[in-house]
């Protein structure tokens, strides 16, 4: 039974404590008495216990040896950087490396580093005790002694010293097989305490299975690619619409010695399963060409497509020696937050569906294997009922859980397949292997404690029952670091030997028969772990998302192209759900609002022109409205609609309040819309135009502005008819003074010339009497030609008077009076003018 506390993650009882303590000090009374029989000559102990360099064998200890110091000191700490092999057979020689620290502030003389070998640990709980007394130096057993150990006349004060160890294995005094604790001690003396004693320990764990057992362990390690949400919901204008990035923190991580690149670098050589977020491969995919990253509120090209290009093929290669993998939902949407926080939130669950759609294309089109998309993977493997019940919404009928979640009352550890009920299994993972290397395992000693305790914990499964074959999955911390997969893959490689286990896969894990005494409930809500529960996706968060696809919706009614926003949105959003913003809910709110904005921008794009205040004069006009597509697709689908707040003064088209017209628009142009009005009474009257879908949601801000209507009544058209008349009767009586002044200026011009000629004809008659008769016929004859064409006079009519402001024509015949009036001088006869006209005058021929 205590194997089944253990695994429910329970803590020992303080009974169960109380007997442990009672127990060793018990075991210490024979200690304490030759400690006391000791300090009556500390000066003879210590020279007694004071080992040669050159002494071979082993060597007896003092009792100063065994003093035990207050439990937990450590003067010296140690460090364990190398313990290999890690899981040694007959013959191998274990070499042990590390190094020793002074700690205290007085200098360690006579120092000796020893390797102990413990007892046989018996169970996965006595493991985990082991640990917790990893630092003790309470009580050690003897050291190999001999010549297994390392020196040190003096270790200086914060000075770290190198010891190596290489002990057969055979001089460990191993017996059966099992899991032994391993002790490297630190003897020697202070000022304070001139004698032996020990001053430093570090323990650890040896698991020893020198041969096969008949029954061994199936073992699935799933191995996870998963990265943060690193593309923002913008896309270029170019066909392939290249994906605008958030940051270009991504290329490190797929770098050499990035965290991606070796988690695939060591994968490629151990059997485990991959666990693949889809989204990362799409990312990684459009990194191999020509992208842009976000600089402020601008963008630079991305620079690192080779990068990419390297780990992606390194990865599909990887795969295909190794086909075992699952895709996981696009973007590894967060299953516990959608279950406590967007499953009341209408439409929420649709993304996953979504998500797990597109994973098995994106894998099968990347890496060319076809993947498993029928696991679930809960953050931490914790469940409920309602998670359960949101992961296989979508498709999934397996659901990878952990032992702490659905607990077992068992004594050995059980396979991992349970039912569950409804056709869905829960592939329950083991806590204390999953969680192996979750710590700070950056240093080496840190790590080669890990990988230990790893193997250790392995080899206590197999040895619980060895004559019944189980199915064991470990599923590790969804992004681990680089020194964290380095050490997983260390201890992988220390179970290559398959003496105590043999690979498998999860799907095959998944469909082995599962034990009968398992449990197979689902625990309630309320055993869910707050500390998870509280780095949910916050219920306003489903809720603005919710915002983001009505507002899409809207959106891909109208465009003649839908896809080309469609997709990059719905991954954007999906991306919003992954469970990769636990822990940062700044940076997941962030995401969302810069989702929004664009898409805000976006269809702002399409957008009704603000008019400014119109004037209709007449009982019918027409009202303009323009609407502005700088899209750089065509929108289609969209009805405008004109409203008239005022129905009685101004009607719309057939004579009501609204009118409305069917909108399509080419990327990048404007169209004018035009609407009838027809007004029955002056004054201002307000209208709005709205932008509609075609199923009648509204698209976008409407837009209002105001018409005021002058109507043209009949009295005031016959006003204005008479104005123009009187007009007119004013120029044609303006017109007919300035012609009278003309005919009399014609009328003294012809008597000056008249007397003229009757001087000219007295000179005349002189000549004649002087015989000259010819110049007398010429002169008859030109007054017979002139008077031949009484209307070639010579004269130049009066220019026309300006028109007077009329839409009506003035009469041809006013332009000049007609021959034979009474009022008309008598025609001139003088020859026709050669001079040119006067400007603006008219010359009749």
């Amino acid at each position: 039974m205590a194997e089944a506390a253990d695994i429910q993650g329970m803590k020992h009882s303080p009974a169960r404590r109380w007997l442990g303590r009672t127990g060793a000090v018990a075991a210490g009374v024979p200690l304490l008495a030759g400690l006391l029989g000791g300090l009556a000559a500390p000066q003879a102990t210590a020279a007694v216990s004071t080992p040669s360099t050159a002494a071979s064998g082993p060597v007896t200890a003092s009792p100063a040896s065994t003093t035990a110091e207050p439990s937990g000191s450590s003067t010296v700490s140690i460090a364990l950087d190398t313990l290999a092999p890690s899981a040694p057979t007959k013959g191998d020689t274990l070499t042990i490396s590390g190094t020793v620290t002074n700690k205290s502030k007085k200098p360690v003389t006579d120092a000796q580093v020893d390797l102990r070998v413990g007892p046989q640990l018996t169970g996965r709980t006595a493991i985990d005790d082991a640990v917790e007394r990893s630092n003790d130096t309470t009580y050690d057993p003897l050291p190999v002694g001999g010549k297994y150990k390392v020196e040190f006349k003096k270790l200086a004060s914060g000075i770290s010293y190198d010891f190596a160890l290489s002990v057969p294995v055979s001089k460990l005094g191993l017996g059966a097989d099992g899991v032994y604790q391993l002790g490297v001690t630190l003897t020697g003396r202070t000022a304070a305490e001139p004698y032996d004693h020990t001053l430093g320990v570090r323990r650890t764990f040896l698991p020893w299975q020198p041969e096969s057992v008949d029954t061994r362990t199936k073992f699935t390690y799933l191995w996870p690619l998963i990265s943060t949400s690193h593309v923002s919901a913008e896309t270029g204008s170019d066909d392939q619409q290249t994906p605008l990035f958030e940051n270009d923190d991504l290329a490190e991580e797929l770098a050499p010695g990035g965290r991606l690149e070796q988690l695939v670098s060591l994968g490629s050589q151990l059997p485990v399963t991959w666990a693949v977020d889809p989204d990362l491969l799409a990312t990684v995919s459009a990194m191999t060409e020509p992208y842009r990253v976000r600089d402020g509120n601008s963008t630079v090209a991305g620079k690192n497509q080779l990068v990419a290009r390297t780990w992606l093929n390194s990865l599909e290669k990887a795969v295909q020696d190794n086909p075992h993998i699952v895709a996981l939902p696009f973007g590894d949407p967060d299953l516990a937050s959608l279950a406590h926080g967007g499953e009341t939130v209408s439409g929420t669950l649709g993304h996953l569906q979504g998500s797990s759609e597109v994973a098995a294309v994106t894998v099968e089109s990347i890496l060319h294997v076809q993947p498993a998309t029928d696991f679930a993977w809960p953050v931490n493997g914790a469940v409920d009922p309602s998670i359960v019940d949101v992961a296989t919404s979508a498709g999934a009928d397996k659901v990878i859980s952990r032992s702490d979640s659905i607990q077992d009352n068992l004594p050995y550890t059980a396979s991992a397949a349970r039912p569950i009920g409804g056709g869905t299994t829960a592939v329950v993972s083991d806590t204390r292997l999953s969680t192996a290397f979750e710590g700070d395992v950056t240093t080496a000693g840190s790590s080669t404690l890990a990988v230990q305790k790893f193997l250790a914990q392995s080899l206590a499964v197999t040895l619980q029952d060895s004559s019944k074959q189980r199915n064991i999955v470990v599923a590790p911390q969804r992004t681990p670091s680089a020194s964290q997969a380095q050490s997983m893959a260390r201890a992988l490689q220390g179970l290559d030997g398959q003496r105590w286990t043999q690979s498998s896969d999860l799907v095959a894990a998944a469909a082995a028969k599962p034990d009968t005494n398992a449990t197979t409930k689902v625990p309630g809500a309320s055993r869910y772990p707050d500390k998870l529960r509280d780095q949910e996706l916050p219920p306003s968060a489903f809720e603005e998302i919710k915002g983001i696809d009505e507002r899409l919706g809207k959106f891909k009614a109208i465009l003649t192209l839908p896809d080309r926003v469609a997709t990059p949105f719905a991954n954007a959003v999906n991306r919003a759900l992954s469970t990769s913003w636990r822990g940062d809910a700044t940076g997941a709110r962030e995401y969302r609002g810069s989702v929004n904005r664009y898409l805000v921008s976006l269809t702002g794009e399409v957008q009704l022109i603000q008019k400014s205040e119109l004037t209709l004069s007449g009982r019918s006009a027409t009202i303009p409205v323009t609407v502005q597509n700088q899209l750089l697709q065509g929108v289609d689908h969209l009805v405008l609609r004109l409203k008239s707040t005022n129905k009685t003064r101004l009607k719309l088209d057939d004579g009501s309040a609204v009118a409305q017209q069917t909108i399509k628009i080419d990327g990048g142009h404007t169209q004018v819309v035009k609407f009838t009005g027809d007004a029955n009474a002056n004054g201002p009257v307000g209208l709005t135009a709205q932008l509609y879908t075609a199923d009648g949601r509204p698209y976008g801000n409407p837009m209002s502005f105001q018409v005021r209507v002058s109507e043209l009544t009949p009295t005031v058209m016959l006003v204005i008819a008479g104005g123009v008349l009187l007009l007119v009767l004013a120029g044609v009586k303006m017109y007919s003074q300035r012609k009278r002044a003309v005919a009399a200026k014609a009328a003294e011009d012809k008597a000056a010339a008249d007397a003229a000629d009757a001087a000219e004809a007295e000179a005349g008659d002189a000549d004649d009497s002087d015989g000259d008769t010819g110049g007398s016929a010429a002169d008859s004859d030109t007054h017979s030609h002139d008077s031949e064409d009484p209307a070639d006079d010579g004269t130049e009519p009066t220019p026309a008077p300006a028109a007077a402001p009329s839409a009506e024509k003035i009469p041809a015949d006013i332009n000049g009076a007609e021959p034979g009036q009474p009022s008309d001088p008598t025609p001139d006869t003088r020859p026709e003018s050669g001079d040119p006209s006067g400007k603006g005058e008219k010359v009749d021929r």
